[in-house]
């Protein structure tokens, strides 16, 4: 009798395997989201570019062909995982990290010669990168700007003296913790990386201003001393 009576409530959805199964018909019932089969809508950082930015360097510059205004080109992100060399498995976190923060996966760097007094071997991982082009490169810099530079300790803007006098900005990160992707509890240990802004100019000045104008929060008193500014 007593199993007659496990079997009904099995069938009646009581509580049991029917109780599960129920709950995954119901969830396979609802359906895709509202957004499904909708296009992609462009991130809000180019339309900015296009819509502001463009037209403010065509005046200010007083270019004559659209093809001379200034625009991003990619975004290089590269971590250096000196531990590597010893902990292989320390490089692994170092990757999820940065494919958390770009939403691509990195590649791995290997070393291109062998150095015998750090105990490095030619063709070992010692590092990762990530090249962010196209929606991603403009998402990841909106990100970047409104969200993780507020969150550096004592932040008072970033120098103007990183330009490498082709056009192209770099700045360091000391800790991948000002990025929210990140979850303090989870990582194994405290990195910085290394950010590369490629822009399309060849001139520092020119430059500048693109980044400036679309939000990078340059320190104004470093532009006296900075270089090629």
């Amino acid at each position: 009798m007593a199993t007659k009576e496990k079997d009904k409530k099995g069938a009646s959805g009581g509580k049991g395997s029917g109780s599960k199964g129920g709950r995954k018909s119901e969830g396979k019932a609802r359906g895709p989201h509202a957004g499904a089969g909708l296009p992609v809508p462009a991130p809000r950082l180019k339309g900015f570019y296009a819509e502001a930015v463009r037209p403010k360097l065509t005046q200010q510059f007083g270019f004559t062909n659209p093809h001379e205004v200034p625009q991003l080109e990619k975004i290089v992100l590269n971590v250096g995982v000196g531990e590597a060399i010893k902990q292989p498995k320390a490089l692994d976190s170092v990757v999820d990290e940065l494919a958390r923060i770009t939403g691509q996966q990195p590649v791995r760097k290997k070393a291109k010669k062998s150095i015998a007094n750090f105990g490095l071997r030619q063709g070992q991982e010692i590092g990762a990168a990530v090249t962010l082009r196209g929606a991603r490169m403009w998402e990841f810099l909106d990100r970047f700007i409104t969200i993780a530079l507020p969150r550096v300790r004592d932040f008072r803007g970033i120098s103007t003296r990183s330009f490498d006098g082709r056009g192209n900005y770099s700045l360091g990160i000391k800790e991948q913790m000002i990025f929210p992707e990140i979850n303090y509890d989870e990582i194994e240990s405290i990195h910085g990386m290394d950010i590369t802004f490629v822009t399309s100019s060849t001139r520092d000045d020119i430059a500048y201003a693109l980044l400036k104008e679309l939000g990078l929060p340059f320190r104004s008193e470093d532009k006296k001393g900075g270089r090629a500014l």
